[in-house]
């Protein structure tokens, strides 16, 4: 068994479907499986040029790979089935489309005490009381629910006996920044989102060939804490970079990488190849910034910014930095 895992190193947003994408294209797996999270991610990547955002479904079923949503999700049944009949209209394979049946499931009822939040500003889909009820035993899972039955599959037998030595990329959602361990607590979401939740999702951690970090060359957040930079180039930024998000729509808070939380989150999650996406972004505004600590440092030019940060990167055990510019990927 290979696995292949992308982490976001941020606060969700930075391009993980894109790097997925791109990784699908150029390597052999036999699965794709989502690892944390459920349809308050919303995954957008461009197949053909055509522009297509998902929130359950991983992107192996664009590939004609089977693409599975492991048991560290939740899983929203009218959200699913509604993804999967799209994909279906637009002539992708479906059948490839699979979930774990000790997925745990996301009901009304859970949406609907989502939606009274106020502080912590989630995106409202009934994330956080879903995976509360699965850790206090009293949730419900895929296996117990009629309408997904046809999408059913032990992914220990899948994995273990159905497939002879499975090649699996492992796709995740939202940031190190927002994981419920690791991230600025109480603004986080409600699942791991490190290399750590991937292997709870059925791989040992002697499987692990890569882990792809994902980042952008500036930091985005969206929630309720002050995170918007004073400058008005932040707003620019927004508008350049189209910086709103794919599941609520809401604008994204915008400052400067965080050089400290970048470190954390190659550390912890062990990143071999560290790609930082929307340079060009930065490159339009003509500003190359990020925060040391409590101080911005400030650069002449984008390739004296990329050559610090590749060198501190590298300083860490990182084996590769790609910095990507649109249509670019890796």
């Amino acid at each position: 068994m290979i696995a292949d895992i992308v982490v976001d190193l941020q606060y969700g947003d930075s391009g993980k479907g894109k790097v997925a994408h791109e990784l699908c294209k150029k390597e052999d797996y036999t699965h794709v499986i989502r690892y944390n999270g459920g349809c308050n991610a919303g995954h957008t990547i461009y197949h053909e040029n055509e522009k297509i955002i998902t929130h359950h479904i991983p992107c192996g079923v664009f590939f004609g790979i089977k693409s599975i949503i492991g048991p560290g999700c939740v899983v929203h049944p009218e959200t699913f089935i509604g993804e999967v009949e799209n994909l279906k209209n637009m002539g992708f394979d479906t059948s490839l489309i699979k979930i774990s049946s000790n997925t745990h499931v996301i009901t009304d009822f859970h949406v609907a005490q989502d939606k009274k939040d106020t502080e912590i500003g989630t995106t409202k889909r009934g994330n956080g009381p879903a995976y509360r009820d699965k850790y206090s035993r009293k949730g419900v899972r895929a296996i117990d629910v009629p309408e997904l039955e046809e999408y059913l599959i032990d992914i220990y037998h899948e994995l273990y006996e159905e497939t002879e030595n499975p090649i699996i990329l492992f796709e995740g959602a939202q940031g190190f920044g927002l994981d419920v361990d690791w991230g600025d607590y109480p603004y986080v979401t409600s699942s791991h989102c490190t290399v750590g939740s991937a292997l709870l999702n059925g791989v040992p951690a002697s499987a692990v060939r890569n882990v792809w970090g994902v980042a952008k060359v500036y930091e985005t957040y969206v929630g309720q804490k002050k995170f918007h930079g004073d400058d008005k180039v932040f707003d620019e930024i927004r508008e350049l970079g189209e910086e709103y998000g794919s599941t609520t729509g809401r604008a994204r808070q915008i400052n400067w990488l965080d050089m400290d939380l970048l470190e954390r989150a190659i550390n912890v999650n062990g990143v071999a190849k560290l790609v930082l996406n929307k340079a060009d972004i930065l490159d339009e505004v003509r500003k190359w910034k990020i925060f040391e600590g409590l101080y911005v440092k400030e650069f002449d030019a984008a390739q004296d910014m990329e050559e610090w940060i590749t060198d501190r990167a590298l300083e860490l055990g990182v084996e590769e930095v790609f910095f990507s510019r649109s249509p670019k990927a890796i």
